[in-house]
């Protein structure tokens, strides 16, 4: 691991090495928004290879203000846009395919997960903008999801090789989204169709729907041929959240009832020391850097999770999803099901 910051220079851009931050380039002066556009169809192809070898990519200088210049800028990092499926924490949208990162309260930290790593087409390439730098905080930390499946013990991978992971969700507006605002959609009958094509098993108990679905928990980037840590197993299990929350939830719900839980694929439970060495995994594969106004960063979203920190002060960080990739085109462990476990 680098101690300092190196650079690593390509046919066209210098790319700042340092350690524990994601790569950055320092654009030219670029007065105009189309002096930037200019500069990324220019610097196009390095700045692609350059996020599939590192897994990230920030971008420092690039003249990006507001939403709308967020979107021109979006367009010429991601070649197909990918809506944003069964929606599972509050976001604000701004138009154009442009969301709010999640809108969760400040002093809660965001988990590191992989974008939709619970759905069978997800994004390929997440980019994140920052309009406006927290006072404190707030970062948008990485993981090089590689180094995460390496430092992993190994008992854990054999787990998830052989028996993937399920999630289980109970919808409500009271603690979770509606299964309305879940799946964008008016009538079950709409919810049904989508998780048939979808491979999501559902039981309904009058208006309450909830669902469960078994999914790979390793895969392998279908260009790179590197094999990930990918999905939302520490992320949404009931010991990842605060004790007195977790307690508060089951005495209200029941165990069966928690807004999310997680578990392996065959229905063993994850155990609190489970989640702690997955924890650590993630740590120790972390990048940050802190935001500034314009700042950009290209995720692969196969290659490394993200989350976010917690932060104090006015805060704006924007997101766009596109590149859409099947997870049958990535080799997973297991097969998706639609199943309860």
């Amino acid at each position: 691991m680098k101690n300092a910051t190196d650079h690593e220079v390509t046919n066209k851009i210098d790319v700042q090495l340092e350690a524990g931050a994601p790569p950055m380039i320092v654009t030219p002066e670029l007065p105009t928004l189309a002096d930037a556009l200019d500069w990324l169809r220019w610097a196009d192809d390095d700045l692609r290879a350059e996020t599939r070898s590192h897994g990230v990519l920030y971008l420092r200088g690039l003249p990006v203000r507001d939403v709308q210049d967020f979107g021109a800028v979006r367009d010429h990092l991601i070649q197909r846009r990918t809506p944003y499926r069964e929606k599972a924490t509050p976001r604000r949208s701004y138009g154009d395919d442009v969301f709010s990162s999640t809108d969760l309260p400040p002093a809660q930290p965001i988990r590191m997960h992989n974008e939709n790593s619970y759905t069978l087409d997800f994004p390929g390439t997440l980019v994140f903008c920052c309009l406006t730098a927290p006072a404190e905080g707030g970062a948008t930390p990485v993981a090089d999801c590689r180094a995460v499946l390496r430092d992993m013990p190994e008992h854990l991978v054999r787990r998830m090789r052989s028996s993937g992971w399920a999630l289980r969700r109970n919808y409500s507006d009271l603690v979770s989204l509606d299964w309305r605002t879940a799946f964008a959609a008016d009538h079950s009958a709409q919810v049904e169709e989508y998780c048939a094509e979808n491979l999501i098993a559902t039981r309904w108990s009058g208006e309450h729907l909830s669902t469960s679905q078994v999914r790979a928990g390793l895969i392998t980037h279908p260009r790179t041929g590197d094999e990930v840590w990918f999905n939302h197993l520490a992320f949404w299990n009931s010991w990842s959240l605060d004790e007195e929350i977790r307690e508060s939830l089951v005495d209200e719900f029941g165990q069966d009832g928690l807004p999310f839980e997680t578990s392996f694929g065959d229905g063993e439970p994850v155990t609190k020391e489970d989640l702690a060495a997955i924890d650590a995994a993630y740590v120790d594969a972390t990048m940050r850097r802190s935001w500034q106004p314009g700042d950009v960063m290209v995720v692969d979203n196969i290659l490394a999770a993200h989350g976010r920190e917690p932060f104090r002060g006015d805060r704006r960080i924007v997101v766009a999803m596109g590149d859409p990739v099947s997870v049958r085109d990535c080799q997973p462990t297991v097969p998706a099901e639609a199943r309860f476990v």
